[in-house]
């Protein structure tokens, strides 16, 4: 993400101008952008007019639109944002407070206005324009008849391609055909990979499966490889690293994230971080119960006692559309760095951030034991 201006004032009021640069940037936008926000962006307009002599026809005109946000809707597969509301400024093509759909793309610039902009939000812009790029991470999940491959980036990850092949039973007399099969999943899922993985950015590629198939597949691959002369995947051969999972399914990818040798390999990435966090939280909860917390009543009572050590965070709870209960996590979130915390701010498209919306998206490891919240919780059930 590009940063072209920023104008905020002492009181939080005022507006940025960016240029989202990869698509990535895209989720950085939609977690910036609230509703009642105002956007401008130039976008294409469809203008009916009409004749002197009474014939009417329909133009389409590219303008300038600044627009009330009403609505957001974000397609995660095409990274793409679309921004509803009315119109706010005078346009010789568009009525004031008509409504009009700004679609933000790559490349093109979009000022974002806001009557008070919150730390947590300044903060998105500064990790957004930071040019420093975390290490990028690619992953195969499979197991015999099915795979996914997915892109890790800094703030999401996502699903590139799903392949689904019918593999025969292997059994005597159908051998042949269980290898046939078999030849022909290992064979699209190279294709998958090939298609999807950018080796230059990519550090790092793993390939999660049970039993195994990884290996099988691993060699498959740079047997095709050597026969067909393919120098990209031989040249970038030390960046694929080969992980147990339990089953060939996207869920599994975070036991595939916790694995030692995995977390030293992408040790410079947020993802590592995020995953890192949420384990010592789950074996904290497990050792010293009265240590660990989830559920905004329980974490708030913690921070008036100043005992919160590390503060984990959904993004999702940033995007409420309560505008009050916004403003009490974002009031939390400093309180938390104020009194010495750290803060981590998990994104909903990680598989750890989807872990931490089930414990309610708000979780906290403590500096010392607090028997009596787990007393307050006894008391509820």
């Amino acid at each position: 993400m590009k940063l072209l201006s920023k104008n905020v004032t002492k009181d939080g009021e005022g507006d940025v101008a960016l240029v989202p640069e990869e698509p990535e940037d895209m989720w950085h936008a939609f977690n910036l952008i609230s509703e009642g926000d105002s956007v401008r962006s130039t976008t294409i307009r469809k203008v009916q007019t009409e004749s002197s002599t009474g014939s009417s026809s329909s133009n389409r005109v590219r303008t300038t639109l600044t627009i009330c946000v009403e609505n957001i809707d974000f397609d995660t597969q095409a990274c793409m944002l679309r921004l509803k509301g009315k119109n706010i400024e005078e346009n010789q093509f568009v009525k004031m407070n008509a409504y009009h759909t700004l679609e933000l793309e790559l490349n093109r610039k979009f000022t974002l206005r806001k009557a008070s902009w919150d730390t947590v939000s300044l903060e998105r812009i500064d990790m957004a324009c930071d040019p420093i790029k975390s290490a990028d991470l690619a992953a195969v999940i499979m197991q015999e008849g099915i795979a996914y491959v997915c892109l890790i980036t800094s703030s999401m990850t996502l699903d590139r391609a799903k392949i689904d092949v019918t593999i025969p039973r292997k059994r005597k007399g159908f051998v042949a055909q269980y290898e046939k099969g078999l030849q022909k999943f290992y064979d699209n899922v190279l294709q998958a990979v090939l298609r999807h993985i950018n080796f230059e950015i990519v550090k790092c590629i793993l390939i999660c499966s049970p039993g195994f198939v990884k290996d099988q597949f691993f060699q498959y691959m740079f047997k095709i490889a050597v026969e067909t002369d393919n120098k990209t995947l031989l040249e970038n051969k030390g960046k694929f690293m080969l992980v147990h999972s339990s089953s060939g399914f996207k869920h599994s990818l975070r036991e595939a994230l916790q694995d030692p040798a995995v977390l030293n390999k992408i040790s410079d990435t947020k993802a590592a971080g995020e995953v890192k966090a949420l384990e010592t939280f789950y074996t904290t909860l497990q050792t010293e119960p009265s240590r660990a917390f989830y559920g905004k009543k329980h974490i708030e009572k913690a921070n008036e006692a100043q005992a919160i050590e590390i503060l984990l965070l959904s993004d999702k709870l940033f995007r409420c559309q309560d505008i009050k209960l916004r403003k009490q996590y974002v009031h939390l979130v400093d309180s938390v760095r104020d009194s010495g915390g750290e803060v981590k701010i998990f994104s909903s498209l990680h598989i750890s951030g989807e872990q931490l919306d089930q414990l309610t998206g708000v979780a906290a490891i403590l500096r010392f034991p607090m028997p009596e919240l787990e007393e307050d919780t006894d008391d509820e059930d």
